[in-house]
């Protein structure tokens, strides 16, 4: 979560990051090579990933870029950044993106969560912590909304589908932090 692979480079430049930030795919660039290829397709919309062709809603700088914002360079592009997610990054997405999602999300949350020198907000750790909590009691509880006793393999649709909804509340809640950390209001 603090940066990029070691021994990874910027797929744009090809070269070692210079103010390292990470998409909602999960890649790392350098942050003005992805504000070059934002900018040289249509700047109205967000740009897609060079790897894998997803769309960025969100770029998450990383720590030791953030450390050095007091370097006018570092801050410019920190800035331009902000401005990105500030354009796009509190759109509402479908469900296929948040699923997609899914995966960065929770790896970078449960990172920081485990990390002892970054804390989240106690209202944001309180939600997470709720909403996992009530997914547990659900599907270990005798009572569902489709018994697995009558109906068997099938019977387990509703845990995995409470599963689901609850990893997509706690996505969307460590989201709207980001968003809120690195360029929304």
């Amino acid at each position: 979560m603090d940066g990029p692979p070691v021994n990874d480079c910027c797929s744009i430049c090809h070269g070692h990051f210079k103010i390292a930030c990470q998409a909602n795919c999960s890649h790392w660039f350098c942050g003005d090579c992805i504000m070059l290829v934002w900018h040289h397709g249509s700047v109205l919309q967000p740009c897609k990933c060079p790897l894998c062709r997803r769309q960025i809603t969100l770029l998450v700088p990383g720590e030791a870029s953030l450390r050095e914002r007091s370097d006018s360079d570092v801050a410019e592009v920190i800035g331009k950044i902000e401005r990105y997610n500030h354009l796009f990054g509190g759109n509402s997405s479908g469900l296929i993106q948040r699923m997609q999602d899914l995966p960065f999300l929770l790896r970078r949350l449960l990172q920081e969560i485990m990390d002892p020198q970054r804390s989240l907000p106690l209202v944001i750790r309180a939600r997470v912590y709720i909403s996992v909590i009530l997914s547990a009691i659900y599907i270990i509880s005798p009572v569902d909304i489709i018994p697995e006793g009558l109906l068997g393999i099938v019977g387990l649709l509703d845990d995995l589908l409470v599963v689901l909804i609850c990893f997509l509340h706690v996505a969307a809640i460590y989201r709207a932090l980001l968003y809120y950390r690195h360029g929304g209001s």
